[in-house]
């Protein structure tokens, strides 16, 4: 018997899309806290857990959607260390 021969198949190359990979972001530093005291103007004075007193801006508080907060109440201070807090957020 002959030898029989098969043609060789060709497979169409493939292209794989081209995935995009979502930028990494650094998490911000978060740090808990007890407000200390809340000032007419929309400030505060919040004691950080690790015993150190911050003065929060009145921008910071309002960006954690707070409308007023009150002197007891634990809060999350968002940032980066050595710089202003950026948010006073709800605890989680």
């Amino acid at each position: 018997m002959p030898e029989r021969t098969v043609p060789e198949q060709t497979v169409p190359e493939q292209t794989v899309p081209e995935q995009t990979v979502p930028e990494q972001t650094v998490p911000e530093r978060t740090v808990p806290a007890t407000v200390s005291a809340f000032h007419p103007d929309g400030s505060a004075v919040v004691l950080r857990d690790d015993g150190l007193l911050v003065d929060v801006d009145a921008a910071a508080v309002r960006l954690g959607g707070w409308r007023f907060l009150r002197p007891g109440q634990r809060v999350r201070l968002l940032g980066e260390p050595g710089e202003p807090v950026r948010k006073v957020a709800p605890p989680c």
